[in-house]
């Protein structure tokens, strides 16, 4: 008995640290946050002014932050359809056609854009973008489609697809690495079994490949949709924003209220809806996974 309560504080001592970090740079900045958001107060304010639910009911009624808002949903499903959707049949591809060479070269040429500061990235297609000596209406030009050519990050109608593009460009090549790593722990056999029976590789890749990488796609479906919720950099970098706000995010429009004017309770309620926007897109794809994993 003692010994095992000995074992308990020894264990307790290597995990208080690392639990004490959590509470202290994760938890406790959160539930601030949410405290904050009830208030009025700015960089230079004496003492923050309680406004109860007046933040909230700001957000509400400004048009910036639902034009953020539905850039940020427009964000993830444009990065469901490509850094989970197409990034996995990417993958299948790669592993059901693609020599074992050539299947390397193409992984690193794939996982480049990766590795790349999102600043150098935003940068790079900022200047492929550019109206007048950028490439992208240069090839439009080449191939005789000149009416499509305009300023694609000064468009209104364009500037934040322009920077999801970049985005797509940057992610997909990391989530298809990621697939091909969850289909080559797929057993051989089981797809030497669907040839056996007659099952071809569209048909294999939907009742093996999908079903067996479930699990990898939850995590991915997580990640990028948090990703797509949690964008600044890019839109900082490539636009600021703008044009006229219609390419605002929840983060840069967060930014733009703190620091620039200086509404940090306005500021904190954003960071709030943010917060629990992620929040639940992550609860309801684990409850999900976790209800499939009880029914097989």
């Amino acid at each position: 008995m003692v010994g095992r309560l000995r074992a308990r504080a020894n264990a307790s001592m290597w995990v208080a640290p690392a639990l004490i970090l959590v509470l202290v740079f994760i938890y406790y900045p959160i539930i601030e946050n949410v405290r904050l958001s009830f208030f009025s107060w700015s960089a230079f304010s004496p003492e923050p002014r309680p406004v109860g639910l007046d933040n909230y009911r700001a957000l509400g009624s400004d048009p910036v932050f639902w034009r953020a808002l539905g850039n940020n949903i427009g964000y993830a499903v444009v990065s469901l359809v490509f850094q989970v959707g197409l990034a996995l049949v990417l993958a299948a591809v790669l592993e059901a056609y693609v020599g074992r060479r050539l299947r390397g070269l193409l992984r690193t040429i794939y996982f480049i854009p990766a590795v790349i500061s999102i600043t150098v990235a935003g940068m790079l297609f900022q200047f492929l973008y550019d109206p007048h000596i950028g490439l992208v209406n240069r090839f439009l030009g080449a191939v005789g489609l000149d009416s499509l050519q305009h300023s694609w990050l000064g468009d209104q109608d364009t500037a934040i697809w322009s920077v999801i593009a970049m985005s797509q460009w940057q992610s997909i090549g990391y989530t298809t690495m990621l697939f091909m790593v969850a289909i080559q722990r797929i057993p051989a056999e089981l797809y030497e079994s669907a040839h056996v029976d007659g099952a071809g590789r569209i048909r294999s890749f939907f009742v093996i490949t999908v079903p067996m990488v479930r699990e990898m796609t939850t995590l991915l479906v997580v990640v990028t949709i948090s990703g797509a919720f949690l964008a600044f950099n890019e839109v900082m970098v490539m636009t600021g924003g703008g044009p006229a706000n219609s390419s605002q995010v929840l983060g840069t429009w967060l930014y733009h209220s703190a620091f620039l004017n200086d509404d940090m309770g306005y500021a904190a309620a954003i960071a709030t809806v943010i917060f629990v926007i992620t929040l639940a897109a992550s609860v309801i794809q684990l409850i999900r996974a976790q209800r499939r994993r009880v029914e097989t």
